[in-house]
């Protein structure tokens, strides 16, 4: 089920219920542990059907193992360990589950919480799924960015206050464009497989030399907006904390130019942008708690 992926839910909305605290005085602990239980079962659902509609398409037709474990699909279909309609199965449960957690938060809190929730449902199914497929159409990189940035930060953020602001939104970037540099760092290795199935990601019509250009962007524009929130007074001077992935982001990035065109040897690369996604996201809980504290 990937299981490593699924921080990248968890932590954005982790950040939005700590900057909730910080910037406008509320925590209510139940709603913030539905939130984060909400986002987990969403992001084993995305998993379990993306790998349905994407070996329909033979877009994963090697066990992951066998060319980058990072890349790909589970491996769980490719591999016979269970059918479509299994795995469409639980993650028809997980999703259900995640749309109880939906209304019940919509009712304690407000219908505002109908609007995050079916926006990251509505494209987490649709990633892959026919017939929007948006993933296929070069927009899946752009989608990721939205609703593992804004959408989970806002959602988790409204959950506790009721409202939207701006710097939750300013801030939110960051994980969301950090997201954008791990989307298209799986797709670096797939883009044999994907262009063959006609998946058009963007890392697909552009080519793997390119998308190293696209992989170093999410990570200037993610610290950059960091830097410009604080510098320009938008952001609490604790989300400088959330810097403190750069430099490992800095070193994948030079790492990635020289390997770009071997998926095994990207397997580094890989790893690093998940360790950056999540020191940078703890960094910046961490920053706005120490904030709220002092």
């Amino acid at each position: 089920m990937r299981l490593h992926f699924v921080p990248t839910s968890v932590l954005p909305a982790l950040l939005g219920g700590v900057m909730a605290w910080q910037t406008a005085g509320v925590f209510h602990a139940g709603h913030f542990f539905l939130v984060l239980l909400g986002v987990s079962l969403n992001h084993l659902g995305i998993n379990m059907i993306d790998d349905v509609f994407d070996d329909g398409r033979a877009v994963d037709p090697v066990a992951p193992e066998s060319v980058n474990p990072y890349s790909g699909g589970s491996g769980v279909l490719t591999g016979g360990e269970l059918g479509h309609r299994a795995v469409l199965a639980v993650a028809a449960v997980f999703f259900t589950c995640t749309a109880g957690v939906g209304l019940y938060l919509a009712f304690a809190v407000g219908a505002g919480v109908l609007v995050f929730a079916g926006i990251g449902m509505f494209s987490s199914i649709f990633y892959s799924a026919p017939p929007v497929r948006y993933g296929y159409r070069g927009l899946g990189e752009l989608g990721h960015l939205v609703n593992f940035g804004p959408v989970i930060v806002l959602g988790a953020f409204y959950v506790q206050t009721g409202a939207v602001t701006l710097e939750p939104f300013l801030v939110s970037l960051a994980p969301g464009l950090l997201m954008w540099s791990m989307i298209v760092a799986n797709e670096i290795p797939d883009i044999e497989m994907d262009r063959k199935a006609g998946k058009n990601t963007l890392v697909v019509r552009l080519g793997a030399k390119r998308a190293v250009s696209l992989y170093g962007a999410g990570f200037l524009g993610a610290f950059g907006v960091i830097v410009l929130a604080v510098l320009f007074g938008a952001a609490s001077p604790g989300a400088l904390f959330g810097l403190a992935g750069v430099p490992l982001a800095w070193q994948s990035w030079k790492l990635l130019k020289r390997v770009c065109e071997s998926p095994r040897e990207m397997v580094p690369v890989n790893r690093a942008v998940i360790t950056v996604h999540r020191l940078s996201c703890m960094g910046l809980a961490i920053g706005y708690l120490i904030a709220g504290a002092v």
